[in-house]
C-alpha cells in the first residue's frame, strides 16, 4: 500500500482488527465490516491522505442537472475519472464545457458511498488553451447575439456630436468615475454628469448594470450613456459578457459608449453598445469635443457663413439690376401706354367741346343772363343778346325772327 496514499504501511496502524484464529473448518475468522463501514472509512482514508489536486484530461458526458448539479467524467488515453461539481460551485461557471474538451480541476479525491464508487468533487474547471471556458462563453453568446442582428453596424445609431447631458453607468467607488469627470470637466465644462451607480463586478452585477440602464431612460434630456469599468481579471469584467447586459444594452433608447477595462479588453458589451472606446477615459474624450477644437469649428463655421453671405448678396445684386432694368422698362412701356390713351381721350374730349365747334365758325347766341338761346322762340323784336365766337363776343340786337323748317334723317315724316 503506498506510503503517500494511507500513511504507514504497518498494519499494526491501520484500522482494521487484523488478529485472526482458525476455525474447525480451518477458515480464518475476526472483526467483522458492514458495507457501509467499509465505504465510510475508504472514504475517510482518501480525503484525509489527498490534498485538493488540479487533474487534467477530457470531458465525456456532461451533464447539468435540474438541481444544479453537474457530473461528468475525465478520461485520458488509459483511464477514466468520474467527477462531480456541485451547484454552488457550477453557477460560478461562464459556460458549461463542450464534450471532448481539455481541461483542468481542481477537486478532492473521495468516495461515494452509496455505490462504492470513488470520484473527483471539482471546485474549479478551467479549460485548456486560450480563455478556456471564458472565451468559450464569450464565443457562444457572440454567435448567438450576431445571428439576432443586434451585433449589426447598421443596427446602432450615431453619438450625439454636441451632448449636453451624459449620464454614466458605474461603480461609484472606482477610479473609471474618476477619470471620465476629470476629462468631461476638461474638454467640456458646459455639459452636465448625471452619475446611475451600479455593481460593476460579482454575482448579479449584470443585472445591476441592466437596471442602470432602465432608470437612465427615464432621466429627462438625457442624451448619451457612458457605461463601463476600469481593468481587471477576466472574472472581474464578465458581468459585461453577460446576456441580460447585452439585450439591456440594444434595448437602450439613448446611444451608448461601452468602456470596459483596457485597449485589450473586448467584451460582448463593447459589441453590442453603438461605440466601444477602449477606455474609460477615452470614452470621455469620444464624447465631447476638446474646447479648442470647438472654437476652431465654430471660427470655421463663421468663415462658411459669412463667404456664403457675400456670394449671396453678389448673386442678389445682380438680380437686382436685372430687376430694375425689367421694372424701368415696363414703367416706361406703361407710361407710354397711358399717354397714348390721354391722347385719344384728349381728342374725344376736343371734338364734344363747344370750342371745337365754334373754331370751325360756328357761333352761340347767349342772353343777357349768359343763357344759351337754342331756338327763334327765345328772341324777342329789339331785344340785346350776345353772340359767342371762338376768340370773342359781339354784342348784337333782334330786328326780324324768320323760323325755317330743318328736315329730320332720311325717312322722317314719311307716309309709308
Amino acid at each position: 500500500m503506498p506510503r503517500d496514499l494511507f500513511g504507514s504501511p504497518d498494519p499494526e496502524l491501520w484500522p482494521v482488527e487484523t488478529t485472526t484464529k482458525t476455525g474447525p473448518a480451518g477458515a480464518r475468522s475476526g472483526q467483522v465490516y458492514s458495507v457501509t463501514e467499509v465505504n465510510a472509512l475508504v472514504r475517510e482514508l482518501l480525503e484525509g491522505a489527498m490534498p485538493p489536486l488540479w487533474i487534467s484530461g477530457e470531458v465525456t458526458g456532461w451533464r447539468r442537472y435540474p438541481s444544479g448539479h453537474c457530473y461528468f467524467t475525465l478520461r485520458d488515453e488509459s483511464a477514466q475519472l468520474r467527477c462531480v461539481i456541485f451547484r454552488s460551485d457550477a453557477s460560478r461557471l461562464p459556460a458549461d464545457p463542450e464534450e471532448g474538451m481539455e481541461v483542468r480541476a481542481l477537486g478532492t479525491i473521495t468516495l461515494y458511498e452509496r455505490r462504492g464508487d470513488y470520484q473527483l468533487v471539482v471546485r474549479e474547471i478551467e479549460g485548456e488553451g486560450a480563455g478556456g471556458l471564458w472565451r468559450l462563453a464569450f464565443e457562444r453568446l457572440r454567435d448567438k447575439l450576431a445571428a439576432e442582428g443586434l451585433l449589426d453596424p447598421a443596427r446602432k445609431r450615431p453619438i450625439p456630436r454636441f451632448p449636453k447631458r451624459i449620464g454614466v453607468i458605474t461603480s461609484a467607488a472606482g477610479a473609471a468615475l474618476h477619470d471620465i469627470l476629470q476629462i468631461l470637466q476638461r474638454r467640456a465644462p458646459w455639459v452636465r454628469v448625471t452619475l446611475i451607480p451600479a455593481q460593476v463586478q460579482g454575482d448579479g452585477a449584470a443585472e445591476d448594470l441592466a437596471r442602470a440602464l432602465e432608470r437612465a431612460a427615464t432621466i429627462e434630456d438625457l442624451d448619451l450613456i457612458i457605461i463601463g469599468r476600469g481593468g481587471g481579471s477576466v472574472e472581474d469584467l464578465w458581468a459585461f459578457n453577460e446576456e441580460v447586459l447585452a439585450r439591456a444594452l440594444a434595448a437602450s433608447t439613448i446611444p451608448t459608449i461601452s468602456a470596459v477595462g483596457h485597449e485589450i479588453d473586448l467584451t460582448i458589451a463593447d459589441l453590442v453598445a453603438d461605440l466601444r472606446a477602449p477606455t474609460p477615459s477615452a470614452a470621455a474624450e469620444l464624447a465631447v469635443p476638446e474646447r479648442n477644437a470647438l472654437e476652431h469649428l465654430i471660427s470655421d463655421y463663421a468663415r462658411r457663413l459669412e463667404g456664403h453671405i457675400y456670394r449671396r448678396i453678389s448673386e442678389r445684386r445682380g438680380e437686382i439690376l436685372l430687376l430694375g432694368t425689367g421694372m424701368n422698362y415696363a414703367l416706361t412701356r406703361m407710361v407710354d401706354r397711358r399717354d397714348e390713351r390721354l391722347a385719344r381721350l384728349t381728342g374725344r374730349l376736343e371734338a364734344l367741346s363747344p370750342l371745337s365747334a365754334l373754331r370751325r365758325g360756328y357761333a352761340v347766341p347767349l342772353g343777357e343772363s349768359g343763357e344759351i338761346l337754342r331756338g327763334t322762340t327765345a328772341f324777342q323784336i329789339g331785344e340785346a343778346f350776345q353772340l359767342r365766337l371762338h376768340d370773342g363776343r359781339i354784342s348784337c340786337r333782334t330786328e326780324e325772327v324768320m323760323t325755317e323748317e330743318i328736315p329730320g334723317p332720311a325717312g322722317e315724316g314719311s307716309d309709308d
